[in-house]
């Protein structure tokens, strides 16, 4: 089982544990030929104001993997979930927040996705130029459209 310490961050203290399971037997069972282990990943979140737990939150998810307890012990494995999510977080918030999309009004055809596919293109593209906040940067671009066509243009983009 691999553990990681409660540690506070925005007001909040977080405990997250996962437990592995290796076990060829169940996935002959199962039939999943790369399944290597079963997780179940356990986290509880106390909201702390003036040194005082106001609120707690218990979730308990599951997931599969097929690198091997060899590959990635229970540890290996929350620092993976963990680092996944702060990923996944890091896009969406630029998206909504930046970008504004949960006011879209792009509901139909293939519209919503084409724009979601070209904002992803846009953040990428500046992440790679080494821009960290994105919402310097399309002010930065937006007065020069000339560096935007070639902040595409150097991206291997074809038109």
């Amino acid at each position: 089982m691999g553990q990681r310490a409660p540690k506070a961050r925005h007001g909040r203290l977080e405990e997250r544990r996962l437990w592995a399971l290796a076990d060829p037997e169940v996935n002959a069972y199962l039939g999943w030929p790369h399944l290597a282990q079963i997780c179940r990943l356990e986290r509880r979140r106390q909201q702390v104001r003036r040194g005082q737990i106001v609120q707690t939150e218990h979730e308990v998810s599951y997931a599969v993997t097929s690198a091997t307890p060899e590959r990635a012990d229970a540890t290996m494995l929350l620092r993976t979930i963990r680092g996944h999510w702060g990923i996944e977080n890091r896009t969406h918030y630029v998206r909504d927040v930046t970008f504004d999309e949960d006011r879209s009004q792009l509901r139909s055809g293939a519209a919503p996705q084409a724009f979601a596919a070209s904002k992803n293109l846009a953040i990428a593209l500046l992440r790679r130029r080494g821009w960290a906040n994105i919402a310097t940067a399309l002010r930065c671009y937006a007065g020069r459209p000339a560096r935007a066509v070639a902040l595409l243009a150097s991206a291997g983009v074809t038109w």
